[in-house]
């Protein structure tokens, strides 16, 4: 059997981390998850996980310089990395899609299924 792929949650909103991690779970992914940016930075430079739900919103530091931090590193270089955010002006989008983000999800937006179907997509499974 295929072992099962690596996910990390950055997210500093409870709730929403609680039930993106029982989801995805239940989906049969591996996740480990982070309530800020450098959490989730020093979490991603170690598991290397498959794929990364980043919050730009967030404590200590933004998804917005998380996302730059990877991108200079060897690993993070080819890190996929989903954008999830309140946020929905072009600025913050613009910034993400510069930072080479993978896709970008506005909370408000979607669905639990939808956001399932896309990690799929995303991880080819």
């Amino acid at each position: 059997m295929a072992k099962a792929k690596k996910i990390l949650l950055v997210e500093d909103e409870e709730a929403l981390l609680n039930i993106l991690f029982k989801s995805l779970k239940k989906e049969g992914f591996e996740v480990s998850q982070a309530m800020d940016g450098e959490e989730g930075l020093a979490k991603a430079r170690k598991e290397h996980p498959d794929l990364i739900l980043l919050d730009i919103i967030l404590p200590k530091m933004n998804g917005l310089e998380v996302l730059e931090k990877l991108r200079q590193d060897k690993w993070g270089m080819g890190a996929k990395i989903l954008i999830l955010t309140n946020l929905s002006d072009g600025e913050h989008v613009l910034k993400a899609i510069q930072g080479k983000a993978y896709d970008f999800l506005v909370k408000a937006d979607w669905k639990m299924e939808e956001l399932i179907k896309k990690v799929k997509e995303k991880l080819g499974v």
